[in-house]
C-alpha cells in the first residue's frame, strides 16, 4: 500500500512540475529563512551568554549626572578591600586604536585591552598556550588572540615573542587564546598587563570622578549571594570612600553581563546597544514567514485539488476509505516538505555568510549542525507538515465517487471563505511589513541627512601624535591648494565624548548638572559652520588669564534659566567643581551624540594640552590626491607612526550602524514574505479561473471583453487586499509607534506610508493575478464549454 501511494505521489509530481516547483520554492525560502532568523536572533539575544559565570557577573556602573558605562579607576580597589566575599573583581581599560610594531612592520589595530589578571578568570576564553594563572601578572606582558598572532608571526610558536605598542612598551608574549565570539560587548584583539601602565594611572587611583574612558570595572559574586543586597550596600560604600556629598549625588548600579548589549541608557560602550523587542520582532517576521509560507501551500494544494477529484473517485471505487487517502495526501505533502527542507538547508549554507556579512556578525555555519538547530528544524518540519498538510488532504479526501467523476464539486463556501481569509491574512502580514519597512528607512534617513547643526561635509579626520608638531603641520597643510580648512581639536562634533559637570552661584544653579566639554581652536567653530547666536567665538587665551573663557550652546543657558543668548554673554559658571570660567559666546544647538539621545548642554573650551584631533575640509574635487598629499605631510613629521584617517560623515552614519543592520534585515526578509505571499495569492487565482471555467467560457461567447474577463478575477482581490489594510494599518502602526520611542527625534509615521504600503501591495497583487487571468480570458470558450 505505501510503495502504491509512494508511486503516485512520485508521478503527481512529475505530471504536475510547475504546481511542485512553486510549493517547493515557497516552502524553502520560508524554511530557509526561518532558519537564518533563528540562527541571527540566537546570536543577538545571546550575547555574552557563553561565560559560564555570566550569571553571575556584573559590570560596576556610574549613575550620577548621567548613566555611564565607565568608572573610576579608585572603584576596584575599594570594593576588594570593603567586600571581600566577592568571589572576584577585575579592572579593564578598553582602548579604540593603538600601533602595533613586530620587526619592521607596522600595524594600526581597532580594538585592545589593558587588564588585571583576575579577567582571565571572570570570562572564559580558550587557551592555546600560556600559563592561565599568571599570563597578565606581571608588566609589559601580552596575550594574543589566535588570529592576531597568525597575523604578526604566522604559524610560528608565540610564547616569548615581543612586541611593540604606541612607541612605548616593549610587551612580551606570555599566552595564546581564541578569537571571542562575535556577541561580545567587549572585542579585543589581546589583552596587555594592567599593571604596564601603573604609573600612567596613578593620578586616578583615589579621584572617584577622574574617569578616563575605556575604565570598565567587573565583579562575580558568590552562589547563592544576594544581588540587590549588595546593591543596597553600595551608598554607605560610596560615603564611607569617597565622603556624604558623592554619595547624595552618585550611586554605582550593578549592570547584569547578559544586559549590557540591550541597555540603552548607558553612553561610553565600546559597542552601541541594541533592543531585545527588535529581534523579538524579528523572530515574528520569521513566524510569518512560515505562516505565509503555510497558506501558499494550502492555497496551492486546494487549487489543484479538483485536477485530481478522479483519482480520489478511482481510489474510493477501489476500496480506499477515507484515512487511507488523508495518509496518502499527508504522504505526498510530506515529501514536498522533505524536499523543500533539503533545499532550505542547501540554500541557508549558501546564504547565511552574505546575510552574516551584510548584517556584520559573525555567524558560523557550524552552527548548523548543533542540536538546538535539529531541533528547530524537526520541530519546523512537523508544523509545516501539520499546517500545511492537513487541510489540503482532508479536502482533497472528501470527494464522493459520484461529484469525482462529474468534476462538478468544488470547495464549499466555507472552504472557500477559509481561503479567501487566509489570503486577507498573507496581505495584512506583507502590509505590516512594509509599512515596518518603509518607517525603519525613513529614521535611518533622518538619521543621517536630516541638518545636525554643523557642516559634516568633506571633512577628514585623524591624530596628531606630538602636539609639539601641530603648527607645522598646519602650516604645511594650509599651504595645499586641496585643503580649504583645518581645526585641531579633542574631536569633531559627535566624536569623542567627554562629559564634566558645571554648576552657576551666580545665577542660583548650585546643584551640578552635566554639560559635553570639548577643546577646541579658534578655527573650529567657523570650520563646522556652528552658528553663532550672540557673543564672541573662542580664541586662544592668555597665560595669565586665571578665569577660562567658554562657548555655550542654547540648551545649556537654557538650564541657566536664561531666555535670550544675549543674556548669557559675561555670566559665570564652574566646570568640574572647581573651574571657573566666564561665557563669551552661545552657539546654536548642534548634534554632539547620536541622535538617540537629546542634545545636551555643551560647553568649548580652549585647550591646547587636549587637541589630539585634527579636522580638515578638503576640497571636493581630487579628494584621493588630496588625502594621499596629506597623508605624505602627516608620515613626514610622524614617521614613526602609521597615518589613518576617516571620513566625519561615515563616522556618523557608523552611529546607526546597529538600525542599518535591522533595516537590511526587515527589508530583505519583508521581500521574501511578500514574494511567498504572492505564491499563495497566485494559487487562488488559479483555483478560481478552474471553478470559473465554464462561466469565462459563456461571457466569451456573449462578448465579453478581455478587461472585464481580467477585471471578473480581480475585483474580489482588490477587496481582500482593502480587508488586509484595515487589519493591518492599526498593528502596523502600533509596532513602530513604540520602536520608534528608542529614539530622542524620530520620523512622524505619515499617512503617505500607508498609502505606499496599499499602493504597493495592490501593484504586486496586479502583477501576480494578471497571468491566471489574461490565461483564462483568453482560452478557448469552446474548451470552456466542454468542462462538465
Amino acid at each position: 500500500m505505501f510503495k502504491s501511494y509512494f508511486s503516485t505521489a512520485i508521478k503527481n509530481i512529475k505530471r504536475n512540475p510547475g504546481y511542485t516547483s512553486l510549493n517547493v520554492f515557497g516552502l524553502t525560502l520560508g524554511i530557509a529563512s526561518c532558519l537564518v532568523i533563528f540562527l541571527v536572533v540566537r546570536n543577538e539575544l545571546g550575547y555574552d551568554s557563553f561565560h559560564r559565570k555570566a550569571n553571575r557577573t556584573y559590570r560596576v556602573t556610574l549613575n550620577a549626572l548621567d548613566f555611564n558605562s565607565n568608572v573610576s579607576l579608585a572603584v576596584v580597589p575599594a570594593l576588594r578591600n570593603d567586600f571581600p566575599d566577592l568571589e572576584l573583581t577585575s579592572q579593564v581599560f578598553y582602548q579604540q586604536t593603538g600601533m602595533v610594531k613586530v620587526g619592521q612592520s607596522r600595524y594600526n589595530e581597532k580594538g585592545y585591552a589593558f587588564a588585571d589578571e583576575h579577567l582571565q578568570n571572570i570570562f572564559d576564553f580558550k587557551w592555546l598556550a600560556g600559563n592561565l594563572k599568571n599570563a597578565l601578572s606581571e608588566p609589559n606582558t601580552v596575550v594574543l588572540t589566535e588570529s592576531i598572532a597568525r597575523k604578526y608571526f604566522g604559524e610560528k610558536e608565540v610564547i616569548g615573542r615581543v612586541i611593540n605598542l604606541n612607541n612605548q612598551f616593549d610587551l612580551k608574549v606570555t599566552g595564546l587564546i581564541k578569537d571571542q565570539p562575535g556577541n561580545t560587548h567587549m572585542p579585543f584583539l589581546f589583552l596587555v598587563s594592567l599593571k604596564t601602565i601603573d604609573k600612567e594611572l596613578q593620578g586616578g587611583m583615589s579621584n572617584f570622578y577622574s574617569i578616563p574612558g575605556g575604565s570598565y570595572a567587573y565583579l562575580v559574586i558568590p552562589e547563592k549571594y544576594s544581588i540587590e543586597q549588595l546593591q543596597k550596600k553600595i551608598p554607605a560604600f560610596i560615603e564611607k570612600n569617597w565622603g556624604k556629598d558623592i554619595a547624595k549625588e552618585a550611586t554605582l548600579p550593578l549592570q547584569p553581563l547578559r544586559d549590557i548589549h540591550f541597555d540603552q541608557r548607558y553612553i561610553n560602550n565600546i559597542i552601541t546597544p541594541t533592543s531585545r523587542d527588535t529581534y523579538w520582532a524579528l523572530a515574528g517576521v520569521a513566524l510569518f514567514i512560515i505562516i505565509t509560507a503555510c497558506i501558499n501551500f494550502i492555497n496551492l494544494a486546494t487549487a489543484q485539488s479538483i485536477r485530481r477529484a478522479k483519482e480520489v473517485g478511482v481510489r474510493k471505487v477501489l476500496g480506499a476509505n477515507r484515512s487511507q487517502l488523508i495518509i496518502q495526501f499527508l504522504g505526498e505533502t510530506a515529501l514536498l516538505i522533505l524536499l523543500a527542507l533539503c533545499l532550505a538547508l542547501i540554500a541557508t549554507s549558501l546564504f547565511l555568510p552574505h546575510a552574516a556579512k551584510w548584517l556584520d556578525i559573525k555567524i558560523d555555519l557550524g552552527q548548523l549542525a548543533e542540536p538546538t538547530v535539529a531541533g528547530l528544524l524537526t520541530f519546523l518540519t512537523l508544523l509545516v507538515i501539520l499546517l500545511a498538510g492537513l487541510y489540503p488532504a482532508f479536502v482533497q479526501s472528501a470527494f464522493s465517487p459520484a461529484e469525482s467523476f462529474k468534476n462538478t464539486k468544488g470547495l464549499s463556501i466555507k472552504g472557500l471563505t477559509l481561503r479567501k481569509s487566509l489570503v486577507v491574512v498573507q496581505f495584512a502580514i506583507s502590509q505590516i511589513l512594509i509599512v515596518g519597512t518603509l518607517v525603519v528607512a525613513y529614521q535611518m534617513d533622518f538619521f543621517q541627512n536630516q541638518h545636525l547643526g554643523f557642516n559634516k561635509e568633506a571633512v577628514v579626520s585623524f591624530d596628531v601624535p606630538d602636539e609639539a608638531k601641530r603648527e607645522v603641520l598646519r602650516q604645511q597643510l594650509l599651504a595645499n591648494p586641496g585643503v580649504k580648512d583645518l581645526s585641531f581639536s579633542s574631536g569633531a562634533p559627535m566624536y569623542n565624548n567627554n562629559f564634566t559637570s558645571f554648576s552657576s552661584r551666580e545665577l542660583g544653579l548650585t546643584k551640578d548638572d552635566v554639560t559635553e566639554v570639548k577643546s577646541i581652536d579658534e578655527r573650529y567653530t567657523a570650520m563646522f559652520e556652528l552658528k553663532m547666536l550672540a557673543g564672541e567665538q573662542i580664541t586662544k587665551p592668555n597665560e595669565k588669564d586665571t578665569i577660562r573663557n567658554v562657548v555655550v550652546n542654547e540648551t545649556l543657558i537654557h538650564k541657566l534659566g536664561i531666555r535670550e543668548p544675549e543674556q548669557a554673554i559675561g555670566k559665570q559658571i564652574t566646570l568640574n567643581g572647581n573651574e571657573q570660567s566666564t561665557i563669551i559666546g552661545v552657539v546654536q544647538d548642534f548634534q554632539s551624540e547620536s541622535k538617540h539621545k537629546k542634545i545636551r548642554a555643551t560647553v568649548l573650551k580652549y585647550d591646547g594640552d587636549e587637541f589630539f584631533r585634527a579636522s580638515v575640509r578638503v576640497q571636493p574635487k581630487g579628494i584621493t590626491q588630496t588625502i594621499g598629499q596629506i597623508n605624505k605631510s602627516w608620515s613626514a613629521l610622524f614617521p614613526d607612526n602609521l597615518f589613518e584617517y576617516e571620513f566625519l560623515d561615515d563616522h556618523i552614519a557608523s552611529l546607526y550602524q546597529q538600525e542599518q543592520r535591522e533595516y537590511i534585515a526587515f527589508k530583505l526578509f519583508s521581500c521574501i514574505a511578500i514574494i511567498i505571499g504572492c505564491l499563495g495569492l497566485y494559487g487562488l487565482v488559479a483555483f478560481a479561473a478552474v471553478q470559473r471555467t465554464k462561466e469565462v467560457g459563456i461571457r466569451k461567447v456573449l462578448g465579453a471583453s478581455l478587461f472585464r474577463i481580467v477585471s471578473l478575477f480581480a475585483k474580489e482581490f482588490i477587496v481582500l487586499i482593502a480587508i488586509a489594510f484595515l487589519i493591518a494599518a492599526p498593528i502596523a502602526y502600533h509596532i513602530m509607534h513604540n520602536w520608534l520611542q528608542n529614539f530622542a527625534y524620530q520620523v512622524t509615521i505619515s499617512v503617505g506610508i500607508f498609502l505606499i504600503a496599499i499602493g504597493a501591495s495592490f501593484t504586486i497583487a496586479a502583477l501576480t493575478i494578471a497571468y491566471q487571468a489574461i490565461k483564462a480570458a483568453i482560452a478557448n470558450p469552446i474548451k470552456s464549454l466542454r468542462t462538465e
